[in-house]
Order: structure tokens, then C-alpha cells, then sequence
């Protein structure tokens, strides 16, 4: 009789523990990243036009600066897991014309857009995270809570995409979308679905890896 293999390690688990991961969602723990980065010159350079485009947007200053704080605490050891669990593009060419996307797997994670001169934000989570009872039904979504995490109630708004335990949340103006990344409930949220679609297996989006702009998110 053959020996039988175990099963392949994929995502984010080749690198954190189940314990790990549960304690960084909860805020318990810093996760210990690397100090290097698996660069390539090639995709650097692949998107540096772009960058420097979006440079010039009145709403880059902002732009950055936020996804500096998304980076810091949304997505795990992101030095270690850069481009190949998840990856931020430069104005990427579609339809809805954003100024940045972060993906990881097939899934977007997090998108900002113009809005006038400022800026809007565009969540996708788990629904279960923003209902009143934990359960993914759209009928119990916790709209006080969502209303109590912005500036003003009507800077926040919401969708349901297609898919099981989906979620989407619009977040209108800088002030407010900071407001909504200093909310712990709300962070804790956003970690679980990041964890769940980088524990998927490799990012699909390598190619539109934009190093310029994660640098922003690394803090070089």
C-alpha cells in the first residue's frame, strides 16, 4: 500500500497558524513580518506611467495615505505576502474607473475613487460581520452601527454583490473612511475576509501589481 500525502499547505497558513491568525483578527497580537521584499524590476517599471498619472490626481496625497493605514492593518505580514496574496493596482482599466484596488485571490478587497475633489471607498467584507445576529441575512444588517462608524449617516451606504456572505460598503469622504479604519469591530472585519481570500491560494492579480503605489502601503 502507498504512502498517502497530507495535504498541500495553501495561503496564508504556509506562514501563520489558525491560533495566529484568530489573535491577529481580535487584535491580540503584531505579526513578526520579513524585512525584505520579493521585488521584480520588470513589474516596477510595468506600471511607473501609471503612478506618476495618478500622482497628479488633486486626491493622491489622500489616496496613499489611506492605503498606508489599510496596509498597516488590514492585510497580514504584507511585506512576506506582497503580490503573490495580494496585490494593489494603479488606476486599473475598468469600467467603474478607480484610482486604486487592493485584491487577493479572485476577490477585491478594497477600492477608492474619485469623488469631486475628495475621495470614496468601496469595502467588500463578510455580511455576517454587519448584521445584528451574525447571520448572512440582508434583512438584519446593523445599520446603526454602520451609520455610527462615519462622520455623518449618510456618508456610508451599502450592496449586496453576488456570492454567499458578501458584502459591499461605500464609504464617502476621507474624514469618514478614516473614521470607519479606526472602528476595531470594523477593522476585525475586514481581517477576516482578507484572511479568508489570501488563505485561497495565490493572488490571480499578480500581474497588475503596481510596486509604486505598495510602497505607500509598506511604509518605504
Amino acid at each position: 500500500m502507498g504512502a498517502t500525502s497530507s495535504p498541500r499547505t495553501v495561503g496564508v497558513r504556509q506562514f501563520l497558524d489558525l491560533e495566529q491568525q484568530r489573535d491577529w483578527i481580535a487584535g491580540k497580537i503584531d505579526l513578526p513580518d520579513t524585512s525584505d521584499r520579493s521585488e521584480s524590476l520588470e513589474q516596477r517599471f510595468k506600471y511607473v506611467a501609471r503612478f506618476e498619472k495618478l500622482l497628479g490626481r488633486p486626491q493622491a496625497g489622500e489616496v496613499l495615505a489611506l492605503l498606508g493605514l489599510y496596509g498597516a492593518n488590514c492585510i497580514p505580514i504584507p511585506r512576506r505576502t506582497e503580490r503573490y496574496y495580494w496585490s494593489v493596482s494603479c488606476l486599473p482599466s475598468t469600467s467603474d474607473k478607480p484610482l486604486v484596488r487592493v485584491n487577493a485571490s479572485w476577490m477585491e478587497l478594497f477600492t477608492l475613487y474619485a469623488h469631486g475633489q475628495d475621495i470614496r471607498a468601496r469595502f467588500i467584507v463578510h455580511l455576517s460581520d454587519f448584521t445584528t445576529d451574525r447571520s448572512a441575512t440582508p434583512s438584519r444588517v446593523d445599520e446603526p452601527f454602520l451609520e455610527q462608524s462615519v462622520a455623518m449617516p449618510e456618508h456610508v451606504s451599502y450592496f449586496f454583490p453576488r456570492g454567499a456572505d458578501i458584502f459591499g460598503i461605500n464609504v464617502h469622504g476621507s474624514i469618514s473612511i478614516r473614521q470607519f479604519l479606526a472602528s476595531r469591530r470594523v477593522v476585525s472585519a475586514i481581517r477576516t475576509f482578507n484572511l479568508t481570500h489570501m488563505n485561497r491560494g495565490r493572488n490571480a492579480y499578480q500581474a497588475s501589481h503596481c510596486y509604486s503605489v505598495a510602497d505607500y502601503m509598506l511604509a518605504d
